[in-house]
């Protein structure tokens, strides 16, 4: 059954667009990846799901049965990039405080809080201040603020941004137990092995359109025809990108630390053309290394762009 079917959803500011006739559908009990770089529509898009902009145009129906967000907004649990939390309260309260929110009171209010501050790996530091919690504790308790009401819905923006590996590996695994309890997971990352990891299908946004949708393994099989390779120099060599951009069967190409991606359609001579190329144009190559398909690979093929830019 459909969780959210998003139709042509449109958003302009001051004539610019911002989501461009998106269409979507998200399934209940799918944990539902969004990719795109900056200034590529996501968060619009997110904040209309919620209702805290309005759409110019387009329908979001919640349900199948209503596109009334005031009517479904409950069943809503947001989990924002930057922190929801009040500083000055412990963790009990700060889940307590969100929790009433929703109409829960008394030994229900308390059940629930404590539940969630054991989901969340918190109950042991219960009275201590968000203020003292170190980054990973503080995103955990940010989630924990965000699904003590048992939301149908959770919307997840950037949930491990400067977090410790280890924090970030119970949040995905907290991610994945809330599928298994029944949640529908909207989450959007820069870090592109979390996305392959947890999610069941993912779209790739760009300039306010849909570039992309699917499994991993489907949107990996897109670059089936292309090879990446990752050219490693001493220095960036002032041209290169678009001498290299000239070769026959390059497709696209990006700098980042001293290394070019390229992305090229399978072809003969390539790597001697690319290689011919470099060293024309005075470049110095430590390393050629070819990479195997991945999502970092699609979004780079599909957008020209790594996804941090």
């Amino acid at each position: 059954m459909k969780m959210l079917e998003i139709k042509k959803i449109y958003k302009d500011y001051d004539n610019q667009v911002a989501v461009d006739g998106i269409n979507l559908t998200i399934n209940k009990g799918q944990i539902y990846g969004i990719l795109g770089p900056n200034g590529a529509g996501k968060s619009t898009l997110i904040k209309m799901i919620c209702g805290l902009i309005r759409k110019t145009s387009g329908e979001v129906i919640y349900e199948e049965s209503t596109n009334k967000i005031r009517k479904w907004k409950e069943n809503i649990g947001i989990v924002p990039q930057d922190f929801a939390l009040y500083w000055d309260l412990t963790a009990e309260e700060n889940i307590s405080f969100f929790c009433s929110l929703y109409g829960f009171r008394g030994k229900e209010l308390k059940e629930r809080t404590k539940k969630t501050l054991e989901f969340v790996g918190l109950l042991d530091v219960k009275d201590k201040k968000a203020s003292e919690f170190s980054g990973g504790m503080k995103r955990r308790l940010n989630i924990g603020c965000a699904i003590a009401h048992s939301p149908k819905l959770i919307i997840m923006d950037e949930p491990t941004v400067g977090i410790d590996p280890q924090s970030r590996n119970h949040i995905l695994q907290s991610v994945l137990k809330l599928r298994e309890e029944g949640a529908t997971v909207i989450y959007t990352s820069h870090y592109m092995q979390e996305v392959d990891d947890i999610c069941d299908k993912i779209a790739i946004i760009d300039k306010g359109h849909v570039i992309a949708e699917g499994t991993s393994d489907e949107l990996k099989n897109l670059v089936g025809e292309m090879n990446i390779f990752n050219l490693s120099v001493t220095k960036k060599v002032n041209g290169l990108e678009e001498k290299l951009k000239e070769i026959t069967g390059v497709e696209k190409v990006t700098f980042l630390e001293n290394e070019y991606k390229i992305s090229t359609l399978k072809s003969n001579n390539l790597i001697s053309n690319i290689v011919t190329t470099v060293a024309e144009s005075g470049g110095d190559i430590k390393n050629i290394a070819s990479e195997e398909p991945s999502l970092e690979a699609v979004f780079l093929a599909l957008t020209g762009k790594n996804l941090r830019e």
